[in-house]
């Protein structure tokens, strides 16, 4: 099996069992080292992944929000982790199929993170499937996938915009979220987002080791390079509260905490 082949047909998949059969292969053959890496291939043009045709993709502002006290609303926000988590699964992979030359650990550790997240997809929709819903009931928004075509030409700006950035807010919507199922009595859900949490402080922790390795390896001052990339690629904003203690294990500094923390005071 042939590294970039491999991520790159689990991509273009557009049903979602089979992408997360596909990325839990890929790993599992990976960790046996079964896998090849021909440097030789080029990486491919960025373009739209495998989806099925639903959700309808809508703007963001357009998702409709409903309370989490009706049966309607819980599904829907179970719906909206559903998707990031899908979308996740998406954006793993092309990290591990698009960027070439690095050491062999990050490709492993990339693979890892589908693995998961396409874990993490089968724990929602299943619980989706027991409120009498599906993957695809309910608009959603694309703006994860934006956020990799805007990354896709260095992987640099890819492991600060999108592990430390989308997935180290989503660390920080956790509890909030956590919250809110548990005032409902949903205990799967609650159990179920205990696991992702778990799971995405490594994806953020992964995300840091390699932006930090590029960093050293081109000179550049992280935190300066961070707040720059922000400001250039107009990221969502990153508004408090934070969480410290997920962000800390997830290999944030105490230097860039202490910024995150100034900025949540403004």
């Amino acid at each position: 099996m042939e590294l970039f082949a491999a991520c790159l047909a689990a991509l273009n998949e557009a049903d979602p069992a089979r992408k997360c059969a596909l990325a839990d292969a890929l790993f599992q053959s990976w960790a046996a080292g079964e896998v090849e890496i021909d440097e030789a291939l080029p990486a491919h043009p960025i373009a739209e992944p495998g989806r099925p045709a639903k959700p309808e993709l809508v703007p963001p502002l357009e998702v409709p929000r409903r309370k989490i006290t009706s049966a309607s609303g819980r599904a829907a926000l179970l719906h909206a982790i559903a998707h990031i988590e899908f979308n996740a699964i998406n954006l793993a992979l092309d990290a591990a199929c698009r960027f070439r030359n690095m050491p062999r650990e990050f490709y492993g550790d990339w693979l890892k993170v589908a693995a998961e997240e396409a874990l993490h997809f089968r724990l929602v929709r299943d619980h989706l499937h027991s409120l009498g819903h599906a993957y695809g009931d309910f608009p959603a928004h694309n703006g994860l996938w934006e956020m990799a075509v805007k990354t896709a030409h260095d992987p640099l700006v890819r492991m600060a915009l999108v592990p430390r950035v989308l997935e180290a807010r989503g660390l920080d919507a956790q509890p909030a979220i956590a919250g809110k199922f548990q005032s409902v009595g949903d205990a799967r859900a609650v159990e179920i987002l205990g696991v992702i949490e778990r799971d995405e402080i490594g994806h953020v922790a992964i995300g840091s080791r390699w932006y930090l390795y590029l960093c050293h390896q081109r000179g550049l001052e992280p935190l300066a390079t961070f707040r720059a990339l922000l400001k250039q690629y107009d990221a969502p904003p990153l508004k408090p509260p934070f969480n410290i203690a997920g962000r800390k294990a997830g290999g944030f500094s105490e230097e860039e905490l202490s910024w995150l923390e100034s900025q949540g005071m403004r």
